[in-house]
């Protein structure tokens, strides 16, 4: 179970833990966040969202602003990128499977200390995407 927060192209959002969301695939499942136990998971089209956050917690930091910089002192793994969403979202990490053409790839964002682990982008809700 991968703890996540979908968050969809009309700006909805949504928190729960997915057993089984696998890129390229149309539809997987949340077990939302604090519903009753015997609860049905929700269905989530991939299409609909904006992008899937892998999170560390559910709450994160209130206290932490996001930074699209590379921290020096820890090494990156892939191709740095930069996107750029329809909303105007910026998102600025690396990349090992960024292919023009698919639904979607992750990014593991540059801010060593977000809350976020990675983010599985929906292509069709960027604007823009370039290699640093």
């Amino acid at each position: 179970m991968n703890k996540v927060v979908a968050r969809f192209a009309d700006g909805y959002i949504t928190k729960g833990l997915t057993p089984d969301f696998l890129p390229g695939k149309d539809v997987f499942h949340v077990r939302v966040d604090n519903t009753p136990a015997g609860e049905k998971p929700v269905e989530i089209c991939t299409k609909d969202l904006k992008a899937l956050f892998f999170v560390k917690n559910f709450a994160g930091d209130p206290q932490h602003v996001n930074r699209n910089e590379f921290d020096p002192e820890h090494p990156w793994i892939g191709h740095r990128i930069k996107v750029v969403f329809n909303d105007g979202e910026v998102l600025v990490g690396t990349t090992t499977g960024y292919k023009l053409g698919p639904q979607g790839f992750f990014v593991k964002p540059a801010d060593t200390y977000s809350n976020n682990e990675r983010c599985y982008v929906v292509v069709a809700s960027t604007k823009e995407i370039s290699f640093l």
